[in-house]
């Protein structure tokens, strides 16, 4: 009997694949004595995607099982879960969820072998005659979330009965997959939702129903992942934003643009004019641009090459028609604007630049447009309207290296001051069939990135391929208080668009030299930014970006004009309060300010009143009695000037 991969590091079930000569492949695997076997367990991240990519297939089986006509799409592991697309005549229901379910422990129960079988084409397209999702399949060499195919051979995975060795259901697979269902925890499996989705994405194609489930190699790790769900429901921007009357998005206006409402207008204010005082501090001049232009400016730049599907479609303008009909002149095509670097690019080259100037940092709080699919507009953290924190500068290839190096320490410490500190760099570099220039402008470009990111002493994470088209980038990743990524600043290097736009400048020995441009949105944008805050916060914004910082509530009505006056004195000294004079009993208004998240309530009655103090009340809960009013408004005031979290 031949040797497998099983018999080298199998036997225990948290080994769920082997990595052979660096390739993971099934444990029953044949090896022999010159192979490099290695165990790859469940609670690594290949190991996990293993174990939810044979969930996939669990639900695949399972969802023709009760519905048999269903046509089977692909059934990826992703973050945190896995998915299967069906073509089935109606979309599926709650209750069919929890039907599946239920199969789907029935069949983990029963210890299903996961058997590989290497097939031909014409055998796999005579066996899955019925699968025309699958046979598009066929002959393409797959993907990263295509599953089915891209390895060197065709191969179909078949569910074999333990006890008979019977075929029990197969599926177009490239695996691995554990050994048998049984690897996968019964009580450690479920199905989340279910969407439509197109067929591979692709809007043109088929729409599907896609059914969401998660697996995890143990009860206890589903239970604290629904858990964190639970957390992160309750922390939805979306939901808070509708709850705290922050904004919204009428349906009247469109999908994926936003209106601020009084008290998110202020938050907003108020965080970009922190930003606008530091980014003075750090030697930016501010910038304005149009929303719309001529499309011959993106033609120059690239734009329309590269990124003419994110864009909203052209108007044309200016054509003259007579009289009789005739075209006397052809309209020129005007886009909506998606990014501000062509706008910048002219202001550089409206006159004549000097080495002295240099480095040149614009700036601008810039709108634009981008047409997102619908199926991925999501609130604020991904809108089809949005407003950059955009800024390009330009400066001399010697000046790079240390500009870089300014400019992500100035990110960084900017981050930091809006509460958030726990980060990662991510470098994207070159997918030489998505870019243009030379191999040495994009070396050196990366390698200058990459220095200045080591010397943040973060983590540095690999992203091959991952760059736009024009030049490499430094991604900062933040983690928010529930210990979610979140992409924030990215920082991209450009020899292309001075290229282009035939940028230059006079240098010190009188010649013209072309500069370097870097790209860097800090916020990436101000409502997605907005949208993190928010749910970093749980609403509870600190004291300094809180929209209603102070509530000032009497006890009755009395105590009204004693309250005035204190808020008089707060808001002479720059803060934002509200008096609530409501017909409310006390503890209702006390219960409506922490609803809101307001950081302070100060209440009275009539022994403050003549101690001339307040009481003086946390979003926590916690008071102090008879603060005199000079040292509450000074707490306040402190707590607001010195940007902490109460």
């Amino acid at each position: 009997m031949a040797t497998t991969a099983f018999d080298k590091v199998g036997g225990d079930r948290s080994v769920v694949v082997a990595r052979i000569n660096g390739e993971l492949r099934d444990l029953a695997t044949p090896v022999t004595e010159t192979d490099v076997v290695e165990p790859v367990t469940v609670d690594t991240p290949e190991g996990l995607a293993v174990l939810r990519h044979s969930a996939a297939h669990v639900l695949a089986q399972a969802v023709q099982g009760a519905f048999p006509e269903a046509k089977l799409g692909i059934g990826p592991p992703i973050k945190d879960g896995f998915y299967y697309d069906f073509d089935v005549e109606t979309p599926f229901t709650p209750e069919d969820l929890v039907d599946l379910e239920k199969r789907m422990v029935a069949i983990i129960k029963s210890g299903q072998r996961f058997q590989r079988r290497v097939v031909s084409e014409d055998d796999a397209v005579r066996e899955l005659a019925n699968e025309p999702y699958k046979l598009r399949l066929i002959g393409s060499d797959g993907g990263a979330d295509v599953m089915e195919v891209g390895g060197v051979e065709l191969t179909i995975y078949d569910n074999v009965d333990a006890k008979t060795g019977d075929r029990c259901w197969g599926d177009l697979c490239r695996g691995p997959h554990v050994p048998d269902t049984r690897y996968i925890p019964q009580n450690a499996v479920k199905l989340m939702r279910t969407a439509a989705a197109y067929w591979l994405g692709d809007q043109k194609n088929e729409q599907l129903q896609r059914v969401y489930g998660t697996a995890w190699p143990s009860k206890d790790e589903l239970k604290a992942h629904l858990t964190f769900l639970e957390e992160a429901e309750r922390r939805d921007h979306r939901r808070l934003g509708a709850e705290m009357d922050l904004f919204s998005f009428p349906e009247e206006i469109g999908s994926g643009l936003a209106v601020f409402h009084p008290k998110g207008g202020v938050v907003r204010r108020v965080m970009e004019d922190y930003s606008r005082r530091r980014h003075e501090e750090g030697g930016y001049e501010f910038v304005n641009s149009p929303h719309i232009t001529k499309g011959a400016l993106f033609e120059k730049s690239g734009h329309l090459d590269w990124y003419a599907e994110g864009m909203y479609p052209p108007m044309q303008l200016d054509a003259e028609v007579d009289a009789d009909g005739h075209v006397r002149k052809q309209g020129v095509d005007y886009y909506l604007k998606p990014m501000n670097c062509p706008m910048h690019n002219l202001i550089f080259d409206a006159r004549g630049r000097s080495y002295r100037e240099l480095p040149l940092r614009l700036f601008e709080f810039g709108t634009v447009y981008r047409y997102e699919k619908s199926g991925v507009v999501q609130g604020l953290t991904r809108a089809r309207g949005f407003t950059q924190d955009d800024a390009h500068i330009y400066c001399a290839k010697e000046q790079m290296a240390d500009e870089l190096d300014s400019l992500l320490t100035f990110t960084l410490d900017l981050l930091r001051d809006y509460g958030l500190d726990d980060f990662y760099l991510e470098l994207s570099t070159r997918d030489p069939n998505k870019s243009v220039g030379t191999d040495d402008v994009w070396e050196e470009a990366t390698e200058t990135l990459r220095k200045a990111a080591a010397k943040q002493n973060l983590e540095l994470v690999l992203d091959e391929g991952g760059a736009a088209f024009y030049g490499p980038k430094i991604s900062v990743q933040a983690k928010d208080a529930i210990g979610r990524t979140w992409q924030m600043s990215t920082i991209q290097v450009d020899f292309n668009l001075p290229e282009r736009f035939g940028l230059e400048y006079q240098a010190a020995d009188g010649t013209r030299q072309r500069p370097v441009m870097i790209h860097r949105a800090l916020f990436g944008s101000i409502e997605r930014f907005f949208a993190v805050l928010l749910e970093h916060y749980a609403g509870a914004f600190p004291p300094w970006l809180a929209p209603v910082q102070v509530v000032a509530i009497p006890i009755t009505d009395g105590h009204n004009d004693y309250l005035f006056d204190v808020a008089a004195q707060l808001k002479a000294r720059g803060v934002r309060v509200e008096v609530d004079t409501s017909d409310d009993r006390m503890q209702k208004k006390i219960r409506t300010a922490q609803r809101n998240k307001v950081p302070y309530m100060l209440i009275a009655g009539d022994e403050d009143v003549a101690a001339g103090a307040v009481s003086f009340r946390y979003r926590d809960g916690t008071q102090k009695n008879a603060v005199p009013i000079a040292e509450a408004i000074d707490e306040i005031v402190e707590a607001i000037v010195s940007r902490v979290q109460v």
